[in-house]
């Protein structure tokens, strides 16, 4: 079901698209002028509208022109009992999806509003990958800090050193081993990424390293492990601070011979992977307390690349709320807010134990709840949880 708008000076048109789309399960609204269509379409949401041209006041054309200023992605299908070639030309060029001539052929226009549908179900596919892809490449900071990491990954990356990449939760990790992987000579190579932390310890070899069938209970079919899925290219060992001590004997002998066996094999697999390692753990501690091999340690470390927590970047403070306020309202479909200058001054105050996936959660947490302005007074309201 979609939500339509029409736009028709024409009572009987109105009426007829009414109950016509409503009978396809769809929910329309209606307006009789320009004027009043535009503030309709400006507060409310609609997955495709239908634009009369010839209109008193404001005609089709010029709330056209309005509608594709606006910061929404609304598919529009002019229809007119007065067209012409000339006008069909000037509505598609300001952005019009289709133009359907008066009296209506309801079976096209049932067809032209599906076509319309999936045209805005593709662009919010796309808004989505493009957060995706934007959250995982950009890498925001002009920070000393950030230029040292900037400065390591340019120096380090085309080279096969493997590295070992430590800092708190939420500061970018996965991202500096991303740009690694983007600026090495396997940048065209997979790019697998291990959550250690995140698979069972017993599982942990399975998906390392694959197994065979009947391996285990549930080993239904013969699997690929992360480590061959990546051959070429680069593998990132994510939180390899909490990968068992079985597991981290099997990684240490791959390292060492580039050779690895599925569970449940006896075939040796060779496989040319980068590795990249990454931890938010001392590791010398968990070295000193036998929860860590050291010889793995050292195999993983030849680079260390640390990356600093927020609190030690506080001057990337105005760049990162400018970078996640375009980014944030654009996936919302709504104009970017005003961050004044006291509100950035109070996003420096605060103690970010989640560094830049706290930061941008009470940014969009403001970008909802204030206005057109983020002030400093927004900041102190609502970047601790709200109290009941």
């Amino acid at each position: 079901m979609a939500k339509i708008l029409v736009i028709d000076d024409e009572r009987s048109i109105r009426n007829t698209l009414k109950e016509v789309l409503e009978y396809e399960k769809h929910q329309i609204d209606l307006a009789p002028e320009g004027v009043g269509g535009l503030e309709l379409f400006r507060n409310n949401d609609y997955d495709v509208v239908l634009l009369d041209i010839k209109m008193p006041g404001m005609d089709g054309i010029e709330v056209l022109e309005k509608i594709m200023a606006e910061p929404k992605d609304v598919p529009v299908i002019m229809i007119s009992g007065h067209g012409n070639i000339d006008t069909a030309v000037e509505a598609i060029k300001k952005g019009a999806f289709d133009f359907i001539e008066k009296p209506l052929d309801l079976n096209r226009l049932l067809i032209t509003i599906r076509n319309a549908l999936d045209k805005s179900q593709l662009l919010t596919e796309t808004r989505v990958l493009k957060r995706k892809v934007s959250k995982t490449y950009d890498m925001i900071g002009e920070s000393p800090p950030m230029q040292r990491v900037k400065e390591m990954i340019d120096r380090v990356a085309p080279t096969d050193a493997r590295v070992l990449i430590t800092g708190n939760n939420g500061t970018g990790k996965e991202l500096v081993a991303r740009w690694l992987h983007e600026k090495s000579q396997r940048a065209q190579q997979p790019f697998v990424e291990v959550n250690c932390a995140a698979i069972p310890s017993e599982l942990i070899e399975s998906e390392l390293f694959g197994h065979e069938k009947g391996a285990f209970t549930s080993a239904h079919k013969e699997r690929k492990g992360k480590f061959e899925q990546a051959n070429k290219g680069t593998i990132f060992l994510d939180e390899i601070g909490d990968m068992s001590l079985s597991a981290q004997a099997k990684v240490l002998r791959v390292l060492q011979e580039s050779k690895l066996s599925p569970v449940g094999s006896d075939k040796k697999i060779t496989v040319d992977v980068r590795v990249i390692a990454a931890t938010n753990k001392n590791m010398k501690e968990e070295i000193e307390a036998n929860r860590f091999r050291e010889d793995l340690y050292h195999r993983i470390s030849v680079i260390l690349i640390h990356v600093p927590s927020l609190n030690e970047r506080l001057e990337d403070i105005p760049l990162l709320a400018e970078y996640f306020n375009q980014q944030i309202c654009a996936e919302y479909g709504m104009p970017p807010r005003q961050i004044a200058p006291d509100a950035i001054e109070e996003l420096k105050k605060i103690e970010w134990t989640g560094n830049i996936r706290e930061f941008r959660n009470v940014l969009e947490r403001l970008i909802i709840l204030c206005d057109k302005e983020i002030t400093g007074q927004d900041v102190v309201n609502y970047s601790q949880p709200i109290s009941k």
